[in-house]
């Protein structure tokens, strides 16, 4: 039988959150639309970290760190992610654009693009809108985004939790977009 031994902490040869910051990023941001769950916010923290994400924006009612309930799942990727919070999501969508990214808000719409179908251009600089937990993308952040991408679901639900969708989303622009 093959050795199955779990790594421990040291063996992963993690970095420090001072190299962390030195490292290159993909050229993702992720933008969090009014949401209003701290342990959502705290994943994403987590898996913006894990996947070298450049940026994590949170708007409106979202909370902010230093926060205990965002640390709980965030384990500390607070620290080492950057970001910046902005009163209005709208805002923060035009601040993205003048600077040259393409604005996808992860929404069903009509004429949503299929996430699995999805081809990014790897010298181009993306972002991502994750909405309320209830309501989504706002409709008018829906509007001036570029266009919009849904995660094909085959079940009886037409939603996914917050940071599983962050997880797959991120994952996926990781793959396409990594050196």
């Amino acid at each position: 039988m093959r050795e199955r031994r779990k790594l421990n902490v040291e063996e992963l040869n993690r970095i420090s959150i001072e190299e962390f910051r030195q490292v290159p990023k993909i050229p993702l941001v992720v933008v969090l639309d009014n949401v209003r769950s701290r342990h959502n916010i705290g994943s994403v923290f987590r898996t913006g970290d894990a996947f070298r994400v450049e940026e994590i924006i949170l708007c409106g009612i979202s909370s902010t760190p230093p926060d205990a309930e965002i640390h709980k799942t965030a384990l500390g990727a607070e620290d080492s992610m950057s970001w910046r919070y902005f009163a209005s999501t709208l805002s923060a969508v035009n601040d993205l654009k003048s600077r040259g990214y393409t604005v996808f808000s992860i929404e069903q719409t009509e004429n949503s693009h299929s996430l699995e179908k999805l081809r990014l251009d790897r010298h181009g600089r993306y972002a991502v809108i994750l909405g309320h937990e209830v309501h989504g993308v706002e409709q008018e952040v829906v509007d001036a985004s570029d266009g919009c991408v849904e995660i094909p679901q085959y079940g009886t639900k037409h939603s996914l939790n917050v940071s599983v969708t962050a997880g797959i989303v991120i994952w996926d622009f990781f793959k396409q977009l990594s050196p």
